[in-house]
């Protein structure tokens, strides 16, 4: 065997000591990425202690049918407008906005529809109530405005519709309250 020269035993030594550091790294690395066991015992959930709530919420195709009931009827009457829908938390399921109708229609539907779920009541009587709390108004995402109706189940909110962009929300409110009669068709 040939004897080795104090350079290449150095170099051999630090190849070594690398790998050997490489191994132990990636054994550390792999240990480190390996998730802990799962508990022992499973807890579940006992639906009859209150713990959960179970709620009610439109599917998108009733949306889109109440929605386009909305339209249609709009449209009999040669009015352009926006209709919006949004579940029971205020959240936008969808909003159309018909042909010709202003800008301001689109947003204005969703904080109709929104004000509608959120009280439960048509804007046009939520509007009446500015008198005794003005304050209302100033409730973020909220327009006082008629045009909103509330979509009911056994007397709970599950959606509000919004319609604007007619000359008069007394007609908002004719076109919101004809896709909420389209739901119980």
């Amino acid at each position: 065997m040939k004897k080795m020269s104090l350079r290449t035993r150095v170099l051999t030594g630090a190849v070594a000591a690398a790998a050997l550091g490489a191994g132990t790294f990636g054994a550390m690395s792999a240990n480190a990425s390996t998730p802990a066991a799962a508990p022992a015992t499973t807890v579940k959930a006992d639906t009859a202690n209150r713990n959960l709530q179970q709620t009610t919420h439109l599917t998108l195709d009733a949306a889109t049918k109440a929605a386009k009931a909305a339209l249609d009827a709009a449209k009999k009457e040669n009015q352009r407008v926006a209709v919006s829908i949004v579940d029971r938390n205020g959240n936008t399921i969808l909003t159309l906005r018909g042909d010709g109708s202003g800008p301001q229609a689109y947003e204005s539907a969703e904080k109709k529809a929104y004000t509608a779920v959120s009280w439960n009541a048509p804007t046009s009587e939520l509007a009446k109530r500015l008198a005794q709390a003005p304050n209302l108004k100033d409730i973020p995402g909220t327009l006082f405005l008629a045009g909103g109706a509330p979509v009911q189940v056994k007397g709970a909110p599950v959606a509000g519709i919004g319609v604007a962009g007619a000359p008069s929300g007394d007609l908002d409110e004719k076109f919101a309250q004809a896709g909420v009669a389209a739901l119980a068709k």
